[in-house]
């Protein structure tokens, strides 16, 4: 079979998402998967996933029996292929599953994997030569049992094209909408975010495990500062404003700013005015001048320089990309927030 993963492929082709099922799968990432890319958010109006749960036989997941819709043959006629986790990683993962993934995505699918699925792409050499990462708890392990594989345990997911690797859990739902974020835009991926009352975007390249705990309340030093940068972003906001609106040293700043986000100051400030002149390109005819203006980065010269190395097109490209596709009612998005 002649390998086509390097060909560009069109929303229809990605229109078929399916689920790879095996015996002792984790139950949390296929039902995640299966919610974020089951249904299209109300309101948005573009062609949506088809999702089918493929596998050899029924299995128990946790405690329940699931059929799945179709056979592992089915894998290689999917757009995205998604692989799951599965409890025990440290057994070798089933080998018809292994030459299922290999198979789909050597007929051009893009497979992405969620948590411990991570060993099954490298199983398949799909890995091989590769970055990719899994839960900070096993990426020893897939390290030295898959040597060629460049494991990277400090991120949250790594894209690498056709071929995709999440951490756990939350991690993998940041995957799941960074696939509907390249398929439909920001605004769409967005508002599956708000559906799913998730965060709507973390970057891949995030600490997905840092030494102190992420605050679960909004009584954390920094819980008015992110709105308050938010809403400033056209301004060239500095380390030492962030840090006078804070009441804290730029040093202080810096430590929160780590335990919170797992980056800095400046790399999520850059982060924010991306996604910033993201959502500008896809929702206003405003020109590159203008967006530079509106995000803070000055001049459109800026703009291009960091949207590009960020997201890997430049900005003009990006607009045609998504404005060419249907997109939500931004009345409607925007009556929702209120």
């Amino acid at each position: 079979m002649s390998v086509r993963n390097d060909v560009p492929r069109t929303l229809s082709d990605m229109g078929t998402v399916a689920l790879a099922l095996t015996e002792g799968m984790l139950h949390f990432e296929l039902s995640m998967a299966y919610e974020v890319f089951g249904a299209a958010p109300v309101g948005v109006d573009v062609p949506w996933y088809d999702v089918e749960v493929c596998g050899s036989h029924a299995v128990r997941v946790g405690r329940f029996r699931l059929e799945p819709d179709q056979g592992l043959d089915r894998l290689q006629d999917a757009g995205t292929l998604i692989v799951p986790g599965w409890a025990d990683a440290d057994e070798d993962p089933p080998a018809d599953l292994v030459g299922a993934v290999r198979a789909a995505h050597e007929a051009g699918a893009r497979v992405a994997s969620l948590c411990t699925g991570a060993f099954v792409l490298a199983a398949a050499g799909l890995l091989d030569g590769k970055r990719a990462t899994t839960h900070w708890a096993h990426t020893e392990a897939l390290a030295a049992r898959y040597p060629r594989v460049e494991v990277d345990p400090d991120v949250l997911y790594v894209d690498n094209g056709s071929v995709l690797t999440s951490a756990g859990k939350a991690a993998a739902m940041d995957l799941c909408l960074h696939l509907v974020r390249l398929d439909h835009g920001s605004s769409v991926a967005n508002a599956v975010a708000r559906r799913l009352v998730v965060p709507p975007h973390r970057a891949g390249g995030q600490a997905q495990f840092v030494a102190a705990p992420v605050p679960t309340r909004d009584d954390h030093p920094l819980a008015t500062l992110f709105p308050w940068a938010i809403e400033r972003l056209d301004h060239p906001l500095t380390v030492e404003d962030l840090a006078r609106q804070a009441r804290m040293s730029s040093r202080n700043l810096g430590r929160h700013f780590r335990a919170v986000t797992g980056t800095t100051p400046l790399q999520w400030l850059l982060t924010q005015r991306i996604r910033r002149a993201q959502e500008l390109l896809e929702t206003t005819d405003d020109v590159v001048d203008a967006i530079a203006t509106a995000t803070g980065m000055g001049t459109a010269t800026t703009l291009r320089r960091h949207f590009n190395r960020t997201v890997g097109v430049p900005p003009d490209t990006y607009r045609r990309t998504f404005r060419s596709r249907p997109r939500t009612d931004s009345n409607n998005d925007r009556q929702r927030q209120r």
